[in-house]
């Protein structure tokens, strides 16, 4: 039995999700679950990469001391985040989170160097203030050291795939989130480099998914119990995922609904018009250089830190009971106000914006869930509605994959509020799609299209009419 593992990192946990084919379908495991978080360092929101690897490791380990090493794997995490390392590849201070506020005003000082228009027709990414240009332009403000002394620019996945084998390699998809790669040219913006004053040498080739990066050190080949081959998947996770979208016509929109909500089509040339650019809309990196033109919803973050306040006391699927029960309040919220981005209590600030704009205030579980689930059902209508303004067609179904594809309720609001039959599944879109490179790689399919009708049949697919 030839086994493939996705090593899928994302907010708030990561897991290793190991696959195999059987009977011509895909047959997943989960082998081993760990927590992840920021922890707060000198005032700053930061990640534990040191724990994070040491969790890696030990999933792999887990895999081998069940008899199931696998040939291959792939690791993916959220986008934008990196580290800077030194001459001797240790790292330049803390790897500081996207949801720090370290950022603020960075736009302001990045206009005084290009205009928000030109950037988005170079990049045709969305304007957001933790994208990696930002980042970098707060760490050349508060510590210009780090940018002198750097040598690498590494992503989250990829120092970790450093970690394993030794070997540095930049990978596409996730480059591109951070606002710093060309759209046209599909490599690294230099110029844009030089006019903010990042020095172009810590940037490596771009790689696209599907190449190895190389086999585990032999030291940590021991720590782990077996060999393996370490893979670029769509090393950031929106990517990967949208490779499981089971579908092969055009004839959809995808939302890619985790802890965010990315919404939006599959597309071959990116839109960088001034129009999109007014929208927000943002072409992403994907799979065999296409793009995901997608737009960026808050997501179930506000759900997932709502139930934080309670100490997880609720499942996800009952707090999606208490929200149906409570499907009368009328209250709603935007829900990509920049108020519930890192908000110190998600509860409070969902009441506060209700009692702020003269609505009735949410009080019970059931009624700030109702007013979550609503809010977002809407701004996927509203933004599917912008969607087919700037593609000039209409689409008749939305196909919801990943984690909140399970929530039943919020499905049948997006049916409703989009007048579009919503197909939901799979749950472990990410982990699927990181597993379908692999196996494109090794063989086991000979394109997307054969990948996808698989995934197709492998994974329950529930429809909720419109």
């Amino acid at each position: 039995m030839k086994y493939y593992l996705a090593v899928d990192i994302g907010a708030s946990s990561g897991r290793h999700i190991l696959a195999h084919l059987e009977d011509e379908k895909i047959v997943l495991e989960e082998m081993y679950r760990f927590t992840n978080g920021n922890v707060t360092r000198d005032g700053h929101l930061c990640w534990e990469l040191d724990r994070l690897f040491e969790e890696i490791v030990n999933g792999i380990a887990a895999c081998a001391k069940a008899g199931k090493a696998p040939s291959s794997m792939g690791i993916d995490t959220w986008g934008v985040d990196f580290v800077l390392l030194d001459k001797n590849n240790q790292i330049l201070g803390d790897t500081i989170a996207y949801r720090d506020s370290r950022t603020d005003d960075m736009d302001k000082l990045l206009e005084t160097m290009i205009s928000p228009e030109e950037l988005y027709e170079r990049t045709g990414i969305q304007k957001q203030l933790y994208n990696s240009i930002y980042q970098l332009l707060a760490i050349k403000n508060e510590h210009p050291e780090y940018i002198k002394n750097a040598e690498h620019y590494l992503m989250v996945p990829e120092y970790f795939n450093y970690l394993l084998t030794g070997v540095m390699m930049n990978e596409y998809t996730n480059a591109t989130t951070g606002q710093l790669v060309n759209a046209v040219t599909k490599d690294w913006d230099y110029e844009l480099l030089d006019r903010i004053g990042i020095p172009s040498k810590i940037f490596g080739k771009l790689h696209m998914p599907k190449t190895s990066v190389g086999m585990l050190k032999p030291e940590i080949a021991k720590k782990c119990g077996c060999q393996t081959e370490v893979i670029l998947p769509a090393t950031h996770d929106t990517g990967s995922a949208v490779l499981a979208v089971p579908a092969n016509d055009d004839d959809f929109i995808y939302i890619s609904s985790g802890t965010w909500s990315l919404m939006g089509i599959e597309r071959k040339t990116p839109d960088c018009s001034p129009k999109s650019c007014e929208l927000n809309f943002t072409n992403e990196g994907g799979y065999e250089g296409r793009f995901r033109y997608i737009k960026n919803i808050m997501g179930l973050w506000m759900i997932q830190s709502v139930r934080h306040e309670v100490n997880d006391r609720y499942s996800f699927a009952e707090i999606c009971a208490m929200a149906e029960e409570a499907k009368d309040f009328p209250s709603r919220v935007d829900a990509n106000d920049e108020c519930f981005l890192s908000p110190e209590n998600m509860t409070e600030e969902v009441k506060d914006y209700c009692r702020r704009t003269g609505q009735q205030v949410p009080e019970t579980m059931g009624e700030i869930a109702t007013v979550i689930y609503t809010s977002l059902a809407e701004c996927y209508a509203k933004a599917a509605k912008e969607l087919e303004e700037l593609t000039g067609r209409t689409y008749s179904r939305i196909h919801v994959v990943g984690g909140g594809s399970n929530a039943g309720y919020l499905n049948e609001l997006t049916a409703k509020a989009t007048g579009k039959e919503v197909h939901a599944g799979p749950g472990e879109a990410t982990a699927i799609g990181n597993i379908t490179a692999q196996m494109i790689k090794e063989g086991e399919f000979k394109s997307v299209e054969e990948a996808r009708t698989t995934i197709h049949e492998s994974f329950g697919i529930k429809i909720f009419k419109a």
